[in-house]
């Protein structure tokens, strides 16, 4: 699909919701488009024959990710006849979209495909007690998020606020570093002044 430009837009990640489980059928048609997408999956234990197999489904049905220009995401929804529909920002009442940084720590843990990672609920309140740290060995390496205590083990969470939450395996604390945040501000800082940027942008 041809990533229409209209005043200089950008693509950015929006979470879309799709029914009846068939996120693997959009993920095919948007594969097919050439549009980049993300569905999470992770392995899964099941009995086949009496045999137990794993098998590599999505960890949450209904939900996919996909990067395209606010102009190109319009005619996609209203040409394709998949069953796909925004999630709403409760504020602004506009689509809901995924900031890079963020949507790349999510990718970072969800796309190991891991069987005991854990999708939680994506507005805990118990993250706001742990610390900002970053993962810097390992499979999940480079993925920043919530160092907290998750069924039992100290893990990182990073939460896509509205749409999902995701918990790595047990992380050792040797494997992290603190975020400093005078950082985090300043990554903070240049998201908002993206933001700012595209606002105007969208007026001209």
């Amino acid at each position: 699909m041809e990533q229409k430009s209209n005043n200089n837009e950008q693509e950015v990640w929006y979470p879309l919701r799709v029914t009846y489980h068939r996120e693997l059928k959009v993920k095919d048609e948007l594969d097919g488009l050439g549009v980049r997408n993300f569905v999470p999956m992770r392995y899964q234990r099941e009995e086949r024959n009496g045999v137990m197999i794993k098998r590599l489904k999505p960890s949450v049905h209904n939900l996919i990710f996909v990067r395209m220009t606010p102009s190109a995401m319009r005619e996609y929804k209203a040409t394709t006849a998949m069953p796909v529909r925004y999630f709403m920002n409760r504020e602004t009442h506009k689509p809901l979209t995924v900031p890079d940084r963020e949507m790349d720590n999510f990718i970072r843990v969800a796309g190991v495909f891991e069987e005991k990672v854990v999708y939680l609920n994506p507005n805990p309140g118990d993250f706001a007690k742990g610390e900002r740290v970053r993962i810097i060995g390992g499979v999940f390496a480079g993925a920043e998020g919530v160092f907290v205590r998750v069924k039992g083990d100290r893990r990182v969470v990073v939460n896509v606020e509205g749409v999902v939450a995701v918990a790595t395996t047990y992380v050792h604390p040797s494997m992290i570093e603190k975020i400093d945040p005078a950082e985090e501000d300043q990554t903070a800082s240049r998201q908002q002044t993206n933001s700012r940027i595209e606002k105007y942008r969208s007026r001209i």
